[in-house]
């Protein structure tokens, strides 16, 4: 019986791996649900990227819906979204604010530059500390917050124009937003 232990604890091991990829077949593993989600976005206050001696804040916001774009210089992923943001952000409806995430602020102005600009206002959270607070993965990631200041939607990696049309407009309509017909 002993000479059969290792041979059993190897078939184990292989069966719980065979599991897993079953498992994971038929499941989007790229949904992380986040705990923030129907609940108030937690407090922030961050300086302007364009005016650092100004900031912009979670109580300026009250009282309108609004779309919060993470991204960041160092982000591949971020300049396949930036034509997308570029076609469709002035057409939400809503202020897109632009989340620059563990940046140099020399370096997220030069990537703005490059890529464009569709955000309404660009806040610089150079530590990451408050990204923490909203339970930020990485870059990119959206966040749509009411007037009330709750959030009501996360999307983690780029936004596309599918996931625009297909998710972020209904949830915006349900919000009584009336988006524009974008491109």
């Amino acid at each position: 019986m002993k000479l059969y232990l290792p041979l059993l604890g190897f078939l184990a091991v292989v069966g719980l791996f065979g599991f897993g990829l079953w498992w994971n077949s038929g499941h989007n593993t790229t949904l992380v649900p986040s705990p923030l989600i129907g609940k108030p976005a937690p407090d922030w206050k961050l300086p302007l990227l364009y005016q650092p001696t100004q900031t912009l804040d979670k109580t300026a916001m009250l009282g309108r819906p609004y779309v919060i774009n993470v991204f960041a210089s160092w982000c591949y992923v971020c300049g396949d979204e930036a034509p997308v943001l570029m076609a469709w952000g002035h057409d939400l409806g809503v202020p897109l604010i632009g989340y620059d995430y563990r940046d140099k602020r020399a370096d997220a102005l030069a990537w703005l530059g490059k890529h464009g600009d569709p955000y309404t206002q660009v806040v610089a959270d150079e530590s990451g500390r408050t990204a923490l607070n909203f339970g930020v993965y990485g870059a990119p990631e959206t966040y749509l917050i009411d007037a009330q200041g709750i959030i009501r939607w996360k999307h983690i990696g780029p936004l596309t124009p599918g996931v625009i049309r297909d998710k972020l407009l209904p949830q915006l309509r349900k919000l009584g937003v009336q988006p524009k017909a974008a491109a």
